[in-house]
């Protein structure tokens, strides 16, 4: 079992004096963002930095500019000078993938899924070649689509690309961001949420997000101790159909156990 990313942290391109500082966070991917936390007249400048940043050897994603905007070609020809550097493409559909793909091949790819048309072609972009997870952009997605980021409003929503990454053979998708930083109870209440709902970690926006989001998606000690309980019983059946807890244990439950039990050992426990 490899090391899934649980917290993505996006770090403004034209503010070098935060790279060291993100890369020291805990998180476990950064995210040099050229897009939407640069303004146009920045562009130059933070392409600039996040190259000179990744030339001596760091790794990170970027978050480059869509394929529809002037910005496009240059941040390609960017990351095509810096082997270190993988890339996160906003406004993600089959066309745009396919063409950072073909010009960044062999680099790792996320595809940030935040519009109503790349959504509805969710399995077109999931079976592109080369595409590792998708992330959800949950401001811009309902910004555009109307529907409020709120409650259960888009459960269904995430539902189906955690469902869609699955069927494709991706790795677990990456959730929104929570837009207040500040609160770490809510951080980690959401990010607990998105894990129920089978995501695989986290966008954050601010260093202070990324304990609370790790810890919310590593195995608790209550969810490993049960995972012990139900490796043992399952081992002292033979292999058989037991119980545990009052409940009965069956393969796929001590799959879900071993699952636990892996993880805890990549990433440890609260």
């Amino acid at each position: 079992m490899s090391r899934v990313a649980h917290s993505l942290l996006f770090v403004p391109g034209h503010r070098p004096d935060r790279f060291d500082k993100a890369a020291a966070s805990g998180a476990h991917e950064v995210v040099l963002d050229l897009e939407d936390a640069v303004a146009p007249a920045a562009k130059a400048e933070a392409r600039g930095h996040v190259a000179s940043w990744l030339a001596t050897g760091r790794q990170a994603f970027v978050r480059i500019n869509a394929a529809q905007t002037a910005w496009y070609e240059d941040d390609i020809r960017m990351l095509q000078s810096v082997a270190s550097a993988n890339v996160m493409l906003p406004k993600a559909d089959p066309d745009s993938l396919a063409r950072t793909v073909s010009r960044l091949n062999g680099r790792r790819l996320i595809a940030l899924l935040e519009t109503v048309d790349g959504y509805m072609d969710l399995r077109e972009v999931a079976a592109v070649h080369g595409v590792e997870r998708i992330a959800f952009g949950s401001v811009d997605f309902s910004a555009e689509s109307g529907i409020a980021d709120e409650g259960e409003a888009m459960t269904a929503v995430r539902t189906q690309i955690v469902l869609v990454s699955r069927y494709a053979g991706l790795a677990a998708p990456v959730d929104g961001v929570s837009v207040n930083f500040n609160d770490n109870d809510r951080m980690r209440a959401d990010a607990l949420r998105s894990r129920q709902l089978g995501f695989g970690g986290k966008l954050c926006i601010h260093p202070g997000q990324v304990a609370a989001t790790n810890a919310a998606f590593r195995p608790s000690r209550e969810e490993i101790e049960w995972a012990q309980r139900v490796q043992s019983a399952f081992e002292a059946s033979g292999g058989a159909a037991t119980a545990v807890d009052g409940k009965m244990i069956d393969k796929p439950v001590v799959d879900r156990a071993r699952r636990i039990l892996a993880e805890a050992a990549l990433h440890g426990t609260d």
